[in-house]
């Protein structure tokens, strides 16, 4: 006999197409259903600007300063990094780590007990990032909002609770890299803080050579690569499940 209970357990393929349906419907149809995604919005600022830093860190340089902004802008403040392919490399960064983190956090909330486990993660590195880097007053208030947030929903939240906000995050900057992300990724340049400044493509072009349209098209693909990746390993069943599916019923 089938055991109803396992039936009956949250599924990563449920809960990424629950996410899909809510986002769909708030961002679309409920009225000032953007001031209810913008904290969203700003965790994808939170991950590209991350990306700026942590990759200047690996590359032996600094991260002075994170900086995110009420219209959803940001800045990386980072020292240390010589000219060219490493430039290049920091700029590239920021542009790729949203699709990178969507991936792992569709990837990689596969169970409610995972699910958790990325929350937790999610939210410490948030908290992490407050008292180091985060010098901004829109990031001093989000970030915190946004970390004890999904903290919560890990510590308190029912197992289906914590498998759909974990999908419905990485669905979110899956989202944000396919709009925001990739249109940034074609632009020359960009008003941050009300400064008109190069964009990170034209860092990137500028630090390894080539025309610019070209390094857009390849973050383009790469961006794209990362969400498909993401969001079929999220929706793939276990193949445990697979297995037992097959057997036929005792």
């Amino acid at each position: 006999m089938t055991n109803p209970r396992n039936d009956a357990r949250p599924t990563s393929r449920g809960a990424l197409v629950l996410a899909g349906v809510v986002s769909l419907v708030v961002g679309s149809v409920v009225p000032f259903g953007g001031v209810l995604l913008y904290p969203f919005t700003l965790l994808a600022t939170w991950v590209h600007e991350m990306g700026h830093g942590v990759t200047a860190l690996a590359l032996g340089g600094g991260f002075d300063r994170l900086e995110i902004f009420a219209d959803a802008a940001g800045l990386a403040h980072t020292t240390g990094t010589a000219e060219g392919w490493p430039r290049g490399l920091v700029a590239l960064g920021g542009l790729v780590s949203p699709a990178i983190a969507g991936a792992v956090v569709l990837a990689g909330a596969r169970g409610a007990r995972r699910a958790q486990v990325v929350l937790a993660v999610l939210s410490l590195a948030l908290l992490l990032s407050l008292v180091v880097w985060v010098r901004s007053l829109a990031g001093c208030i989000a970030v915190p909002l946004v970390a004890f947030a999904l903290l919560g929903v890990a510590v308190w939240g029912s197992p289906r609770e914590r498998l759909f906000l974990a999908q419905f995050v990485g669905l979110r900057l899956a989202g944000d890299t396919l709009g925001r992300g990739l249109s940034y990724a074609f632009a020359d340049a960009a008003i941050i803080d009300g400064t008109r400044r190069p964009s990170d493509i034209a860092a990137v072009a500028a630090g390894f050579g080539g025309p610019r349209l070209g390094w857009s098209l390849v973050v383009a693909v790469v961006c794209i690569a990362f969400v498909g990746v993401g969001l079929f390993a999220a929706w793939r069943r276990p193949r445990q499940r697979l297995r037992s599916a097959r057997l036929p019923p005792a």
